[in-house]
């Protein structure tokens, strides 16, 4: 959509949410408030633009009968440069999902007990982080293991503004790897590992209907470390979507409705992932960079505890304040992937 279709969508905007009946709808009119205020800041800087061009040539017809402006003109001259280069990064299209929460599943992958314990690791960073800044988090299921880490953990995490987890999170999926001296090794050797990471935006009923005729669901016990049992009633939930083959369970709930509750979610924003691969070729070539084995040759991250370094291998970001960023200090490496998807894109547009 370029810039002239944008300035005519926003002004049917404003008119349509200056219309009492619009307000009447709940759900219309926040859509139409979300799309509103996604388009304000290119309208804003369009605006100011146009209004610094025309400065820039009264101050120039001016200055030639009174030189005190032409000293505004250079000013005006040297502002209308840095509008144009942020109203170019404004007009990139965005990631539709970005304003979404995101399900997120930490799998414990090669190095057994370890990676498990890293898993555990992985979780705590991103909780903190949401933390941070402010963001709500859910367990929705988990399978803990022996030592207190996690083999399979699956968290929601919800944004309280308009500025969605997606838009942060979503370059955390695929392979993270570990180095370092396990808890578990009596020889004091460094020792690797990997955990994987899944991200989905989550999806709203509204974009998945998930016919009940498609999904077969089954009932057991769930079991805890070891593989005791920790419920003596069948609450846990597995269900299967026929036609994807896509398996979900859940058993954190003592209720088998919450258990069913919540793996329907995890099975919406899977479906809604699957749908738009098929959908968008980019999106699918982006989903690719997530984890499918949970391989340490397929690493986007690398975590080394002796050097205290963090490694993220496709931008080439290294820091050496591991502690910290595992304290849920990760804005400087999620900041250095969203720039540079930011330039990529740019050269894409340009």
């Amino acid at each position: 959509m370029n810039l002239d279709e944008l300035l005519k969508e926003y002004s049917e905007l404003e008119m349509q949410l200056a219309d009492p009946a619009v307000h009447a709808d709940q759900g219309r009119a926040r859509t139409l408030g979300k799309r509103y205020a996604q388009l304000t800041p290119i309208v804003g800087t369009y605006r100011e633009l146009e209004t610094a061009r025309e400065d820039l040539t009264a101050a120039k017809e001016l200055a030639r009968e009174d030189e005190a402006f032409a000293e505004e003109a250079a000013e005006i001259e040297t502002r209308i440069p840095q509008l144009e280069e942020r109203l170019k990064h404004l007009l990139i299209p965005r990631d539709p999902n970005d304003d979404k929460d995101i399900i997120m599943e930490i799998k414990a992958g090669e190095g057994g007990e370890e990676s498990a314990l890293f898993a555990g690791d992985l979780l705590r960073m991103y909780l903190r982080y949401a933390e941070r800044i402010g963001w709500k988090t859910e367990i929705i299921d988990s399978q803990p293991s022996d030592l207190g880490g996690y083999k399979d953990v699956t968290v929601a995490i919800k944004a309280k503004g308009d500025d969605g987890v997606w838009s942060r999170l979503k370059y955390e999926g695929g392979v993270h790897r570990v180095q370092r001296v396990p808890v578990t090794e009596s020889q004091g050797r460094i020792h690797t590992s990997a955990a994987g990471v899944l991200v989905y935006p989550e999806a709203e009923d509204v974009e998945v209907q998930v016919d009940p005729n498609d999904l077969r669901i089954d009932v057991y016990r769930s079991s805890g470390p070891g593989g005791q049992s920790v419920n003596t009633t069948d609450s846990a939930v597995r269900i299967t979507h026929l036609p994807t083959g896509v398996v979900v369970s859940c058993q954190n709930e003592k209720s088998q409705l919450q258990n069913k509750e919540s793996a329907m979610r995890i099975l919406r924003a899977r479906l809604l992932a699957i749908a738009q691969e098929q959908a968008d070729a980019a999106a699918q070539a982006e989903r690719k960079s997530q984890v499918r084995t949970v391989d340490r040759s397929e690493r986007v991250r690398t975590y080394n505890f002796p050097e205290n370094r963090i490694s993220d291998h496709r931008v080439g970001f290294k820091a050496y304040n591991l502690d910290q960023v595992l304290d849920g200090e990760l804005n400087a490496v999620t900041q250095a992937l969203i720039d540079a998807e930011m330039a990529e894109k740019l050269a894409q547009h340009s």
